[in-house]
Formats: C-alpha cells, sequence, structure tokens
C-alpha cells in the first residue's frame, strides 16, 4: 500500500499564494500576506522564492499549470510573461472571464 506524501512546504506557499492572488489580487500580494496566508515567516518564502520577481514568477507559472484562469487573467491584465505565455486556450478562457 503506497501511503501519500505530505504537501512540499513550497506547494503549501504556492497554493496560499494563489488564495491570495484570487482574494486580493496578483500584484498586491506582499512577502508579508503571503507569510500571513501560508502561516510561515518571510524567511521562508525568501528561502523557497527568493526575490518578489521569482515568487510572481511561480505564482504565475502555478496559475497556468493548475489553470487558475482568474490568476491568468490578472496577470494578462498587468503584462505578465508567463501568462502571456500560457496555451492559447487559457489565454482566451481567462480574457473572456474579465470581460
Amino acid at each position: 500500500m503506497k501511503t501519500r506524501r505530505p504537501k512540499s512546504r513550497k506547494t503549501e506557499i504556492l497554493d496560499a499564494a494563489l488564495t491570495l492572488a484570487r482574494n486580493i489580487g496578483y500584484q498586491a500580494i506582499t512577502r508579508e500576506a503571503l507569510a500571513n496566508q501560508a502561516r510561515c515567516s518571510e524567511a521562508t518564502i525568501s528561502l523557497y522564492f527568493g526575490t518578489m520577481p521569482q515568487l510572481r514568477r511561480a505564482i504565475m507559472s502555478a496559475a497556468v499549470a493548475r489553470d487558475d484562469l482568474i490568476v491568468i487573467a490578472q496577470g494578462l491584465a498587468v503584462g505578465d510573461a508567463k501568462a502571456r505565455a500560457a496555451a492559447v486556450g487559457q489565454r482566451r478562457a481567462a480574457a473572456e472571464g474579465m470581460i
């Protein structure tokens, strides 16, 4: 019988970041807000994601991988490169959701 591996801390932080992006907006995310949402320290976020630009790229990559159209739409609205590189269908569905 296989045992399920618990989510990695990095995955938990990304989950929290996506939730936060949906609630307050992708561009509004700060280390402090994410640390509160993920129940970790700001240093932990820095350990896994480095700078804020690196964190934002990781958040958008996760949004694209998980087909999170709300966050992708927010990325498109601010010209995020990862959002613009999403599949055509994702970009279209995300843009339609903004209308």
